[in-house]
């Protein structure tokens, strides 16, 4: 049987016109349901395979707009419901252009939440879900979206993640080799 860590990403060649990039890849659950580890993990894996990756999350705490958001949740600020998701979006934002940068130089990133947990997360609070879409148009729409289906009760019993990390890792390879070969960046939302 073949070791997993021993598979590379191949590139193509069959069209030299198409700009090989790295992969966005998300990653969205509840909170303490293990994301966070397989974030880890993914990016592990990728690395030792030779692929350049970077794990990113969400909310970034190092920006201006995230030191805002750090406040709020650390309940040292009281902000509206809709100035909090403008927040949330803003940082996002703030960190787009690099985003961009990364991936066309070929570097795969790993979003640990993005704006799917975002406006997933306010429209639950009562705030209209189109008007939460809205500020995130224009965003990197990733190239994968994992959403970590576990129930709270099979986290708190330890669930064995093996298999699920091993699906992980052949669904991302493939998402990595396909941006590899070429497919384009493209947006939120698009209209």
């Amino acid at each position: 049987m073949e070791n997993d860590s021993s598979k590379k990403i191949e590139v193509s060649a069959l069209n030299p016109n198409l700009q090989s990039r790295g992969a966005l890849v998300v990653l969205e659950r509840l909170d303490r349901s293990g994301k966070s580890s397989q974030c880890i993990q993914l990016l592990s894996h990728l690395q030792s395979i030779g692929c350049s990756a970077e794990l990113w999350r969400f909310p970034d705490r190092n920006t201006a707009v995230g030191q805002m958001i750090s406040a709020y949740l650390s309940n040292q600020s009281n902000l509206d419901d809709h100035t909090i998701h403008l927040l949330f979006s803003a940082n996002r934002w703030e960190k787009r252009s690099m985003m961009e940068e990364k991936l066309k130089s070929g570097t795969t990133l790993i979003i640990d939440r993005y704006s799917y947990s975002g406006v997933a997360f306010s429209s639950a609070k009562g705030l209209d879900f189109d008007w939460c879409k809205a500020p995130e148009i224009g965003l990197l729409a990733p190239d994968m979206v994992l959403y970590l289906d576990i129930s709270p009760e099979m986290v708190d019993a330890c669930f064995p993640m093996e298999e699920v990390q091993k699906k992980l890792r052949e669904y991302v390879l493939e998402c990595v080799a396909a941006c590899k070969n070429g497919r384009a960046l493209s947006h939120f939302w698009s209209q």
